[in-house]
């Protein structure tokens, strides 16, 4: 008898073994390397990446309690890509990303505390749909389809909701810093 996808992760879930995940990425082996393909555009780097995506999975169930295991899966190994992209324009070797990069790194940690606030206060100026759905998706960790679930929106808006606020949010903080600079 086969687990679902469900069945596997509430498995995890109660004993936290690690050997629960192993028919649950293998199922998903194809379509991570069939994103990390479209991609990449190169079957060595993208074998390479589900490699290092069934690693980061890992690692991330252990943290975060999952929902919906193939669209979190997706969204993971997309962004891996994509960070792949990012950093290869920068012209930093593959091999040596494991973390994602900042531009610098500033110690100080009232400056941090500064860019939060600034962000909280953003937040109070996006729509409220916008703003369920950011701090959902975001600082929750909540799929698309769990923050459709529990906010009654429907997939498509959450979606536009999302990519919209995160828009709104950085117009906010670019025009703020702007001012700033003044």
């Amino acid at each position: 008898m086969r687990l679902t996808d469900q069945e596997l992760l509430k498995h995890f879930y109660t004993d936290h073994n690690n050997e629960w995940l192993g028919p649950l990425l293998e199922r998903y082996t194809l379509l991570l390397y069939g994103v990390s393909l479209k991609y990449l555009k190169n079957p060595e780097e993208a074998r390479d990446a589900v490699q290092q995506i069934f690693l980061k999975a890992i690692t991330e169930l252990h943290k975060y309690e999952v929902s919906y295991f193939s669209s979190w899966l997706y969204m993971i190994a997309k962004n891996h890509c994509l960070m792949i992209l990012r950093n290869r324009r920068r012209g930093i070797p593959v091999d040596l990303i494991t973390e994602p990069v900042t531009d610098t790194e500033d110690p100080d940690p009232l400056k941090n505390e500064s860019l939060l606030k600034d962000l909280e206060d953003a937040l109070q100026h996006l729509s409220p749909e916008q703003k369920i759905c950011i701090r959902l998706f975001y600082l929750q960790k909540k799929s698309y389809q769990s923050i459709a679930t529990e906010t009654g929106f429907n997939l498509l808006q959450v979606k536009s909701y999302i990519q919209n606020g995160k828009r709104n949010l950085r117009l906010l903080l670019e025009k703020k810093l702007d001012k700033m600079k003044e």
